[in-house]
Order: C-alpha cells, then structure tokens, then sequence
C-alpha cells in the first residue's frame, strides 16, 4: 500500500488553520477555504505514509469499516476519482465525517505503534472535498421502483443515511423534520465554524434528485399522529435521536440566563443562517459552561465569537494525560488531552471540579460555586469559591430520546438505558417500526449514526421485500446518473 518507506521518510503533517483572530471575527469554517482543500499541497506524501501493514487495524476501529489502506493508495498514486468511489462505498457522507469524526481510525492505525499515525482525517476530506469540487458526486437514481413506502422521522445523519440507502434501493421515502430545515443537529446543532451550511446543503440537493422527499415544520405526534404514519406507510423508522439533556440539580437552577447549550448552539446557528440577532447571545458576559465535550468546546467557540466578557469550561474528571493511559491501549481510543479549534481561540479550563449552586441577583444568575472533587467526584469541603457567570450553558451529555409524543403514543419499548429497544433487524417492539441512530445506541458519533443508519436500512430492505440483501452502495454501476 502506498509507498512501502513512506512512514519512514515522511513526517506527519496535518492541515493548519487560520489564525485565531482571523477565524473568531467571522463564523466560517476555521481552516482555509475548505478543509479538503487546505491540506491539498501535502496529501498525496501524507498518503505515502500508509504501509502495508497486512492486518488494518483502521478497518475494525472504524464503525462503518471504511477502505483506509486503499484510497490512501489510489490518492497516492493520483487517482482521485477512484479514490471517491472506494471512500463512498461504506460512508454515505465523508465530508461530514471528515469535518466532525474524532477520527477512531487514526488512533487505531498501525503506523500509530512506532510514529505518529496517518493523518486518515485529513485524507478523507481532502478527497471528498476534491470531488466535489471537480463535480463528480452526482445522483444516483435507481433501476426500479418497489412501490413501497418508507417514513423517516428525523434527519440527522441516521435518517439520511437510511434514506439514500432505501431510496437508491427503489424504495419511496419521506423525511420528515420537525425544523425549518433538514439537517438535525447538523443544521442548528453544529456551528458553521466546523460544518458550513453549503456542505449540508449541497448533499441535500443531490439527494432530494435521487427522488428522497423531504417535509420540514412537521412534528410527528402533534401534526401527524403515530398511527396516521404507521397506517400511510410500509414501514417507518424514527431518527429523533437523543435529545433529552441532563440536567444539573442544584440550587438556582431556575435563575435566568442557565441553558442547556444545545438550546443556546441552536439560537445561535439559526441566528448566522438567517442573519438576525440570537436570542441567547453571550456579547459582553462572562459564560461558564458546564461539561468538557464536543459540545462544551462548540459552545466556547460560538461565545468567543458572539464577543463574551470570558469564557471558562468546567469538567467534573481529572484533566487526562497526553500519552495513551496504560489501561486503554492500541488499537483503543484513548482518553487523551485534546485541543479543539475553540479551546485555541481563548478562555480557561479547569478539571476536577463541581457545581455546587448557582448564585443569583434580580432573578438573574449571576455566580457560580464551584468545589475540588476527590477521586469519588465527591466535593472536598474548604474548596469552594465563586465565579462570575453571567451566563451558564449546560453540556453534560444528553439521556435518550424524549419520552413523549410519537415514543409514549406508539407505545414503544425501552432499553434499561432509556433508549429505544430494538432486535438485531433495528426494528422495534411495534411491528413494522424502527429505529436507528442516538435515539436507539443512544449519545455518539457521527460515524456510528451514520454507520446505524445504513444497517438499519438493510434491516427495512429485508422486511419490505421479504428477503435478505445487501443494498447498493452509494457507488452503483448500473444505476443510471443524473447531472446535477
């Protein structure tokens, strides 16, 4: 694969981004132009690196088993549009990935056992990105129409995923999305600084050709009842993910200006794409989130970007080491000190500590307490001391999907988790309905929903059909292309 001494003669280099007081003056994405397209000049030697290891450990760590080894290879050797196809043939969405996975696979790379690992990421994207750019992702339309009918609830990456796989299938499908806009949480969820709208959208356009209908300002369960769905359809499948935040219980927990942040990244993403003022705006305050995630460090870069007084991140757990913990070891994903993009831009983070109450003046919040923690997470008393907040975001993980509307009225089943039960087939305790993404796995990543919304549409193929097949892969030569 590759050049058998390229990790050896070549040194790992991944793309850089713009500079800081650049990038938080505006809201696009933080590398330069495109990601794909800022690590273009040293891909191809960033490929080379790739050996041939006999076993690919990327495979395995890597929930939809994408072909690492083989369009490192072929981007090496510079074919490009084959490249797209091999990366296409088990991800539906690369340029999402590329963009939002951690990148599982790089931790797993076997080069990653004697130098630093193959910048798997940075390929990814910048093949994708390419594709795009050159006009070769185009739609694919199926040979034949089974006459069946398929309701998706929720368009995150799941339900999309699901939808172009059974629409490329033959299948007829409907997505409907309780939003103004497709997309889920990649839509108001994600800001444009790690995911620019154009992405989605131009995704969107080349499914909605294939023949996927999309229905926005729907919500299933108040305009359309769960038996109205399951009496129009041949199968349905909910994609609502996990959306029921975890709250904290503390005193002044009810003061104004504490917020779960994904009502906060939603305001302020919808805010960017409709040009108007959000309506939680962190200008001039001093903004303390709670929770040291992905979300946490989303909502660091959107306050610094809204012009706050301060920012700081508070994390329950020790701050992790940089090397890999003895007890996680390869091909594991380690728990490792991180940089986001936003943690570079500014504010403070401190590790090992708790929320003790929120202090309020005139009903507003106002401080917050805080307190050490031992090795229990059990607050060490004498710690205790003050911060100013004047706005609290809440990013400690999210419980399941909600417990009412279509869940309670359909009467489905939940796991031990509060998640949605399903078999191995994704379908639920009510014949015909299924479920795939966060709000059945529960809270993950991007590449699991993506990878759960395929396997979830074999599962619906098999049980409208009546028989097991693999579905076409997104790449299909005999379908017939149309031209965007």
């Amino acid at each position: 694969m590759a050049d058998p001494q390229g990790f050896m003669k070549v040194p790992r280099q991944i793309a850089e981004r713009r500079p800081v007081n650049e990038r938080i003056a505006d809201w696009q994405e933080v590398y330069p132009g495109t990601p794909g397209a800022a690590v273009l000049p040293f891909i191809e030697a960033q490929a080379s690196r790739c050996m041939d290891c006999g076993v690919p450990f990327c495979h395995s760590a890597c929930p939809l088993g994408n072909l690492m080894p083989e369009w490192n290879d072929l981007v090496w050797k510079d074919e490009w549009q084959v490249a797209a196809d091999r990366l296409h043939a088990t991800n539906n969405f690369p340029e999402f990935t590329g963009r939002l996975c951690p990148a599982l696979c790089e931790a797993a790379c076997v080069v990653g056992t004697v130098r630093e690992p193959v910048t798997i990421k940075n390929i990814e994207v910048a093949i994708i990105d390419r594709a795009w750019a050159d006009r070769r992702v185009e739609p694919v339309s199926p040979d034949w129409h089974s006459l069946k009918t398929i309701a998706v609830v929720g368009s995150g990456p799941s339900g999309l995923a699901l939808a172009q796989q059974l629409t490329r299938a033959g299948h007829t499908v409907v997505v409907y999305e309780r939003a103004d806009a497709i997309g889920g949480l990649l839509r108001y969820g994600i800001p444009n600084f790690k995911l620019e709208k154009g992405v989605l959208d131009r995704r969107l356009k080349q499914m909605a050709l294939e023949g996927t209908t999309f229905k926005t300002g729907v919500s299933i369960g108040r305009d359309i009842t769960g038996a109205q769905l399951v009496e129009r359809f041949d199968a349905v499948v909910l994609a609502i993910g996990s959306t029921l935040p975890r709250d904290l219980a503390v005193p002044g927990r009810e003061l104004v200006g504490v917020h779960q942040a994904m009502e906060y990244l939603s305001a302020a993403t919808k805010a960017v794409s409709d040009g108007v003022e959000s309506g939680i705006d962190a200008k001039g305050k001093h903004v303390v989130v709670i929770g040291g995630g992905d979300t946490g460090a989303d909502c660091v870069g959107t306050a610094i970007r809204q012009g706050a007084a301060s920012v700081t991140s508070l994390e329950i757990m020790p701050r992790p080491g940089v090397e890999r913990p003895a007890g996680q070891p390869w091909p594991t994903y380690p728990n490792v000190y991180r940089v986001a993009s936003a943690h570079e831009e500014g504010g403070e983070r401190r590790y090992s500590v708790s929320t003790t109450r929120f202090i309020g003046a005139n009903g507003h919040v106002s401080a917050i307490e805080i307190s050490d923690v031992d090795a229990n997470l059990t607050p060490v008393p004498g710690t205790a001391r003050t911060l100013p907040a004047d706005l609290v975001l809440l990013a400690m993980g999210f419980l399941g999907p909600e417990r009412g509307g279509l869940v309670g009225e359909l009467g489905l089943e939940l796991d031990v988790r509060g998640n949605i039960a399903r078999g191995a087939d994704f379908q639920t305790s009510v014949p015909g309905v299924f479920a795939c993404g966060d709000c059945g796995r529960g809270q993950s990543l991007i590449v699991w929903a993506i990878a759960e919304g395929r396997s979830c549409a074999n599962g619906v193929d098999a049980f409208l059909t009546g028989r097991v097949r693999g579905l076409p892969n997104p790449i299909v030569p005999s379908a017939r292309a149309l031209t965007v």
